[in-house]
């Protein structure tokens, strides 16, 4: 029965992260540690991985519907991914098995959880909508920040806490993509936040896998039910009720973050 769960499991998070952008750390790390009982340092390791092969599907179907702005994915990928490989190289010196390192994992999963949950709130009950649409012509000043350094510098941020949480390129980084391109349409904010996370998780996904810290039978039966699940979610974005959605998934990471930090 665990393996159709995983299967699943694997087919939820998937839908979610199609329809929004959001839901691969910062809903299989806390399904695995409390639903399937896997270590905190394993579910880390493997849910990075898990993140790169299913949003990497999805980056291939919005591809193909021309919603990804590949340049604000470069953007956030100069920052991000050279903060993934020194927090991976803080991993390797210490050790991910190492109980101050476990806790560190664990407390840093829990707030990441509940800023997440904050960030997902606040957008869906008080935030501005973004457009659904932008003309040809607008793209590219909408892809423009209003400072050089802000990509870099919220990349690294993210980076940091993706490497060390799994948890962090989705909602997260969707907030910080709204909050830097407010002109560009939400199905290409939700494009370029699946798109840019493919390196990032990739890269820190395969530095924990060196660590040990990959359950490879279990990212099989995950990716099982994720695949099929983002290619639907990410045919449907466009049509998807944003507020419904994403009130919902930050209720349940509230609760998640909560047990996290204070159990």
């Amino acid at each position: 029965m665990h393996d159709l769960g995983f299967v699943f499991a694997g087919f939820f998070v998937g839908l979610v992260v199609g329809l929004t952008g959001v839901g691969g750390g910062s809903l299989m790390t806390p399904i695995l540690i409390f639903f399937f009982g896997v270590k905190p340092y394993m579910a880390v390791g493997t849910d990075l991985l898990f993140a790169a092969f299913t949003k990497f599907s999805g980056t291939v179907s919005m591809a193909r519907q021309k919603l990804v702005p590949w340049r604000v994915v470069a953007q956030l990928c100069a920052g991000s991914i050279p903060a993934a490989l020194v927090t991976l190289y803080v991993l390797h010196t210490l050790g991910p098995t190492d109980p101050a390192v476990q806790r560190v994992m664990t407390g840093t999963l829990g707030v990441a959880l509940l800023l997440t949950a904050a960030a997902m709130f606040y957008k869906a009950v008080r935030g501005k909508q973004a457009p659904r649409q932008l003309a040809d012509a607008d793209l590219d000043r909408a892809s423009q920040p209003s400072h050089w350094s802000l990509p870099l510098l919220f990349g690294a941020v993210i980076g940091t806490l993706v490497t060390l949480t799994s948890v962090g390129a989705g909602a997260i980084g969707v907030t910080v993509l709204l909050v830097l391109f407010p002109l560009l349409p939400l199905p290409r904010i939700v494009a370029a936040d699946i798109a840019y996370a493919v390196p990032l998780t990739l890269v820190a996904g395969l530095g924990h896998a060196s660590l040990g810290s990959v359950d490879w039978p279990l990212l099989v039966k995950l990716l099982a039910g994720s695949l099929p699940g983002i290619w639907i979610g990410s045919r449907l974005v466009s049509r998807t009720p944003e507020r419904v959605v994403r009130s919902i998934l930050s209720l349940l990471l509230a609760w998640a973050g909560t047990k996290l930090v204070f159990v």
